[in-house]
């Protein structure tokens, strides 16, 4: 009885301590999201800075090429190829930026589905082990409940011996005196 009760609050305590590990998991997998979604924000707001300041550039760029004289045409022409030259480098950082921002929002992507898998799994794991836990107690159950049923027929058959051997010793017993009497 009292190793019963001990395996019962040991299973309790585990079955606590799994409640316990599931709620950190689930808490640590929240904080991963969160986290993320700051990184994400983050990266966002960084490139569109970057590109507002690109933009911003490039609008002062064309606005001094339209007050150039056109006397100056010569020197415009140089001016406007070399700004062209920065406009296609601008244009490829901004394109690598937008490049650089989609590998992050998907390594952000791929390492929240890691989470989300690795929770899971180990969600499936703690019901596994839960499941075989309790298949173990109800198995030790069963053989408790075995063990009594055994040990009441054994009881119930020694039982039924003594009544028996007290029977005949009663008929035993009156047969004794009649026999001295004779």
């Amino acid at each position: 009885m009292i190793a019963e009760t001990e395996t019962t609050a040991l299973d309790l305590a585990e079955i606590r301590d799994l409640k316990m590990t599931v709620f950190a998991l689930r808490e640590e997998l929240e904080q991963a999201r969160r986290d993320t979604g700051e990184a994400v924000r983050q990266a966002v707001s960084g490139a569109n800075a970057e590109i507002a300041q690109l933009k911003a550039t490039i609008t002062a760029l064309r606005e001094e090429l339209q007050e150039w004289p056109i006397r100056r045409d010569e020197a415009a022409r140089l001016a406007q190829s070399a700004n062209l030259d920065e406009i296609k480098q601008l244009k490829a950082s901004v394109g690598a930026l937008r490049d650089a921002l989609e590998a992050a929002r998907l390594a952000q992507e791929t390492a929240v589905r890691q989470a989300i898998i690795a929770a899971q799994d180990e969600i499936a794991q703690l019901r596994s082990t839960a499941a075989s836990l309790r298949e173990a107690l109800e198995l030790a159950n069963f053989a408790k409940q075995s063990a009594v049923a055994a040990a009441r027929a054994q009881d119930h058959a020694e039982i039924v011996q003594l009544q028996a051997t007290l029977r005949e010793l009663r008929e035993q017993l009156p047969a004794a005196p009649a026999d001295r009497v004779k």
